[in-house]
């Protein structure tokens, strides 16, 4: 399903082979919570999704677990940024700024984290929205 809706949008996308389960569990167990449902289902069919100049339109269930740990455990952001352990970094915007999930509001919605204010703001509806949105350029960052 999540391969089939990149291929009908603009842009070009490289598909990863999909994640395994153990990589997973990893995955989860690293973040201290299961990953929403869509995401998981999307990393079980391509463990990562590269746009255009190897942008990471959905990052691997590795670096999920790696981005979203560094953030959420460096002391030294922890002063300059609000908390980041409600949201779920799964993607960026090439640019310094990063997707997000709130997994633990169990809402579909995503979220741009924007690197230089701190601010969060709403993007998407669903991760099957933020792609579309995204690719056709309707998200404006």
């Amino acid at each position: 399903m999540w391969i089939e809706l990149v291929e009908g949008l603009p842009g070009s996308a490289v598909f990863q082979p999909p994640a395994s389960e153990s990589a997973l569990l990893r995955c989860a167990s690293s973040l201290g919570h299961p990953l929403p449902a869509d995401l998981d289902a999307l990393l079980r069919e391509c463990d990562g999704i590269e746009g255009e100049y190897e942008a990471g339109l959905i990052w691997s269930a590795e670096r999920i677990a790696s981005e979203n740990r560094t953030l959420r455990e460096d002391s030294e952001l922890a002063t300059l940024y609000m908390p980041f352990d409600p949201l779920l970094f799964f993607a960026d915007a090439d640019n310094g700024d990063l997707f997000a999930l709130l997994p633990g509001l169990r809402r579909p919605d995503v979220f741009v984290w924007n690197h230089e204010d701190d601010s969060r703001t709403w993007v998407a509806p669903s991760l099957a929205k933020y792609l579309e949105w995204w690719l056709t350029g309707q998200i404006k960052l």
